[in-house]
């Protein structure tokens, strides 16, 4: 990191986005992606090149409310407010920087975090959802939320999460991870009947929310018993678990850091 640059602090912008249209949240050469979007929006308000790190790399379709980037400042960053302005008149439709704050030196927006909130909206039953379709999950079949919570429980924990992760990324990769709650609560969104799925913990593996999802809708629709969640998590093995639920039904919803971040 450039030492004159770090001496400055940081600067992290809160940013909610609608994941259809972007191939993911981590930059890509010749894709549409959110990072991509902010860094050049950030290239052209502050007339220089700048690198940002996110909270969570969220897959092509995923929405987010509250992801959290942030990138070494310099000294004449503009006041928090008018950088707010410019950044949303030039990232384009689709991504909102809902705010800005200023961090202590060396912040990073992915190592500082202490927790993670995920939230999967489910739209159980025969009939589809309207307003909800392109954020929730339509399962076609209603959910049994007391064996989903029942299930939930062996989650929450430290535990190996390996089955819950795409395999491919797990090779050679530490994959325990600690979940601190499951909840999963029914709602009305726009006058339509969804039940959230919400999952907090310090960290997550590739597609770890979508997979666990998949997973409780296989118990919620009584296929698999509630107990074969906890058998599914002690194999280790992505095979033993459910399938992977839609990208569009995830959003990322809020991460914590500690109060000494902020200046």
């Amino acid at each position: 990191m450039d030492a004159n640059r770090q001496a400055h602090g940081a600067y992290a912008l809160t940013v909610s986005y609608d994941g259809a249209p972007f191939s993911g949240f981590a930059r890509q050469p010749d894709r549409d992606t959110v990072q991509g979007r902010l860094e050049a929006a950030l290239a052209t308000a502050l007339r220089r090149e700048v690198v940002t790190v996110g909270a969570g790399r969220t897959d092509a379709g995923v929405h987010a409310l509250g992801q959290v980037v942030s990138y070494d400042s310099d000294e004449n960053e503009p006041e928090p407010a008018v950088l707010l302005r410019s950044l949303n008149a030039l990232v384009g439709e689709g991504i909102v920087v809902t705010g800005i704050r200023r961090a202590a030196p060396g912040f990073s927006a992915r190592f500082d975090a202490e927790a993670r909130e995920y939230r999967y909206r489910l739209a159980p039953g025969p009939v589809p959802p309207l307003f909800l379709g392109r954020v929730a999950w339509w399962t076609r079949r209603t959910l049994n939320l007391s064996a989903m919570r029942t299930a939930a429980s062996a989650l929450v924990g430290e535990h190996d999460f390996r089955s819950f992760c795409v395999a491919e990324s797990a090779g050679g990769q530490i994959t325990f991870r600690r979940v601190e709650v499951v909840e999963i609560v029914p709602e009305e969104h726009l006058g339509e009947h969804c039940v959230t799925v919400r999952i907090v913990g310090n960290a997550f593996l590739h597609s770890m929310v979508r997979i666990i999802t998949g997973s409780l809708v296989e118990v919620g629709v009584g296929r698999r018993d509630p107990g074969w969640l906890g058998e599914a998590l002690a194999a280790c093995d992505r095979a033993a678990a459910g399938p992977t639920a839609p990208a569009h039904g995830l959003t990322l919803w809020h991460v914590a850091y500690p109060d000494e971040c902020w200046l």
